[in-house]
């Protein structure tokens, strides 16, 4: 029987069936933009890399914190062409946004991911298009699980449902409602569910108490949330504790300052050459909605609390 490389590669990641199984720090990777606000797609290579040496499980792109409604068609295959050309050959599981109102754009980049190598594929919910319709959709058009990003008033029964219609929605990213209470539903009704977070993981201990397979935390920090949950799958609770306490000090900065702040850590961790953003700085827009723009005092206080969690 002749085995791929690829296939070694990914057997970690293979359940006792054979198939593909999720769990771990998945970072919504920031998009990077030159000076003049244009679209820089090998700096998102550099990124992918840069998740992959320093131990992130996968990688989601382009998604809120990735300001994905700013990005032209062209440059979502640019950017998911670099994307998955950088993880190739490692252990880092790649995820691509495919969410749009125009389902004709969204089935165009899921079969594009497939056809490049990706792992899996992730949805906002579109506005004007049912659930079932959009997700039966991108499902046909591509093999790959998807990942539902769960918003607004998405309740767990109807992600279940939707699993149950739509068996390629494997995966949930849940951000509607109360996420610690959600995750023991989820457990209770629909274990075959995968249940990621978001909101910077700030609960994350409690979350892998409740069964939560992963995170989806910002692409800056993610070594910090990475060593942490491989702990917790060791069973060393304390010391996974102590891990991610490091992470959570960033929590409030980043909820003050926005994508600009997750930006500003990659700058200072040598991924990026600026923070440019495209996106509002203010808006219903969940985690990326900001309190402050970046100032001075941002960017140093920033400098401070890294070198002190990292050192």
């Amino acid at each position: 029987m002749n085995i791929s490389r690829r296939t070694l590669l990914a057997a970690p990641l293979l359940a006792a069936n054979g198939t593909p199984t999720f769990r771990g720090i998945y970072p919504i990777a920031q998009t990077p933009f030159h000076a003049d606000g244009s679209f820089d797609a090998p700096t998102l290579g550099k990124e992918t890399e840069f998740l992959a040496r320093i131990g992130a499980h996968g990688v989601a792109w382009p998604q809120l914190a990735s300001e994905f409604w700013s990005l032209t068609p062209e440059e979502r295959i640019s950017g998911a062409s670099a994307l998955l050309k950088a993880a190739h050959g490692k252990s880092i599981r790649t995820v691509i946004g495919v969410q749009s109102d125009d389902v004709d754009l969204s089935v165009r980049l899921a079969r594009h991911a497939e056809e490049n190598g990706a792992h899996a594929l992730i949805s906002l919910p579109p506005n004007g298009v049912g659930l079932r319709e959009f997700f039966s959709k991108i499902a046909s058009a591509s093999k790959l699980p998807i990942f539902l990003q769960a918003v607004g008033k998405i309740t767990v029964e109807d992600v279940i449902a939707l699993n149950r219609e739509v068996p390629s929605v494997r995966f949930v990213k849940d951000e509607a409602g109360l996420t610690l209470p959600r995750i023991s539903e989820f457990q209770a009704k629909a274990p075959q569910l995968g249940v990621f977070t978001g909101a910077h993981g700030k609960t994350m201990i409690d979350e892998l108490v409740r069964g939560a397979s992963g995170s989806m935390p910002a692409a800056g920090p993610a070594d910090l949330y990475a060593r942490a949950f491989d702990l917790w799958q060791k069973k060393k609770e304390r010391e996974a504790a102590a891990a991610f306490a490091k992470a959570a000090v960033f929590v409030p900065e980043f909820e003050q300052y926005g994508i600009e702040g997750l930006k500003y850590l990659l700058v200072l961790r040598g991924v990026f050459s600026n923070h440019v953003v495209r996106g509002p700085r203010n808006g219903d827009v969940g985690a990326v909605a900001t309190k402050f723009r970046l100032d001075d005092a941002g960017k140093r206080a920033l400098k401070i609390l890294w070198e002190g969690v990292s050192h």
